[in-house]
């Protein structure tokens, strides 16, 4: 038999930004006995879940779940909403970004990419400024979507939709904003209908603190128009059937029922505490962690201090040393699991995960981790990030706000 839990004692330390830690509250709401999705319990869990996740996306719209993972999701709001060969503007910020933009090229789609100037184009947030001067020199109407990431998994940059939707308007194109939040949702604030997101792309298993295997597409009305025209080949991906036959709490394929009960615990627990509480938690653990990585004297992934992910957090090596390497010492000597660097940044950087189920001592236990790592592969550091996150944590009490019923 295969053996998965092979950690000798305690538990494993997964600070990686996803998949992240599944708490055990979730877990057994995963272990009930699977019910007839076609049965009169399932309608009521259907419903449930349905009307708590447009919470969590900041919605009225609907939020259409998907037995599969963030890419399934990146190519249902594509294929729903376009036609072979149209123009689509991409603005890549990292490894995530330029994924999705390889696989609107394999559906048939024209991909325009725009990018931070100079070589650092992996440091920085979506320059919305760009996205208006592109927009606004498309006379013709041309471009029919633009696609952004909200928060890159790969880089910890958390870009400002609502200053791309707001490039749009001033650029008074019609263009739909179609948006990968799939790191970022339930960890970062995220308002789909106050932003003017067209298609919202999002996955279960990073801030909603599940395994993978739901993702998600929230739409606005304008995307549901535009899906009677779209030409795209689209089957299991359509829109029209789910959304018909969510109206009673099912779908038109077998869905994914025990991890529905696992979203339904996920949403309880994060509408309970609140999603302000939530994103405050978030903010305050990354601002930790970016005061340890400063201590050791390491450069952040991120060049931009307004766009912090409060996620993640991507930490440089210097020139001449392995971060892959460092992070196997960490995982082998002390059972950690950190980020690895993706695309033009592997070997260069690892990423430490804040978010989920997490707290400030995980967050110590992974950076001190990180740090006996860190000296064990030769990394000269200037002083104790260790010490820095627990000066930071103990004179920056977590912010409670008032509990309220889910």
């Amino acid at each position: 038999m295969l053996t998965l839990d092979f950690h000798p004692t305690g538990r494993h330390f997964l600070q990686i930004p996803g998949p992240s830690p599944v708490p055990d509250r979730i877990l057994r709401a995963m272990s009930l006995p699977t019910i007839d999705h076609r049965g009169p319990e399932f309608a009521a869990l259907g419903l449930k879940v349905l009307a708590d996740v447009k919470k969590i996306f900041q919605t009225r719209q609907p939020v259409i779940i998907y037995p599969a993972s963030g890419t399934g999701a990146w190519e249902a709001a594509l294929v729903n909403t376009l036609s072979p060969g149209d123009q689509v503007l991409m603005y890549e910020t990292g490894h995530f970004a330029a994924l999705w933009q390889k696989l609107a090229d394999r559906l048939g789609l024209k991909t325009e990419v725009m990018r931070h100037p100079g070589a650092e184009v992996w440091r920085h947030g979506v320059d919305a400024g760009q996205i208006e001067a592109r927009l606004k020199a498309d006379t013709g109407h041309a471009i029919k979507a633009v696609c952004v990431v909200h928060n890159e998994t790969s880089t910890g940059v958390t870009s400002n939709i609502a200053a791309v939707r707001k490039a749009m308007d001033a650029a008074k194109h019609p263009a739909l904003l179609l948006v990968d939040t799939i790191s970022g949702l339930a960890s970062a604030d995220y308002r789909h209908d106050e932003w003017g997101v067209d298609v919202t792309i999002s996955g279960s298993q990073k801030g909603l603190m599940l395994p993978p295997g739901i993702s998600f597409n929230a739409v606005s009305s304008k995307a549901l128009q535009a899906s009677k025209t779209a030409t795209l080949p689209k089957s299991f991906w359509a829109w029209d059937e789910i959304i018909e036959m969510n109206k009673t709490g099912y779908w038109p394929s077998t869905p994914n029922t025990n991890l529905l009960y696992a979203l339904s615990e996920a949403c309880d627990m994060l509408l309970a505490h609140g999603l302000e509480a939530v994103f405050a938690r978030h903010q305050r653990w990354g601002e930790g962690v970016r005061a340890a990585v400063r201590a050791w004297g390491l450069q952040i992934q991120c060049l931009d201090a307004a766009v912090y992910s409060p996620v993640l957090t991507g930490v440089m090596v210097p020139d001449g040393i392995d971060a892959d390497a460092v992070r196997k010492i960490i995982y082998e000597r002390f059972d950690c699991s950190l980020g690895t660097g993706l695309g033009k940044v592997k070997g260069k950087m690892f990423r430490i995960g804040h978010l989920g189920d997490c707290n400030d001592l995980t967050l110590i236990a992974a950076l001190g981790g990180s740090e006996m790592g860190l000296k064990l592969a030769g990394v000269k550091l200037a002083g104790s990030g260790v010490q820095a996150a627990m000066d930071f944590f103990s004179s920056h009490a977590a912010v409670v706000l008032e509990r309220r019923a889910a």
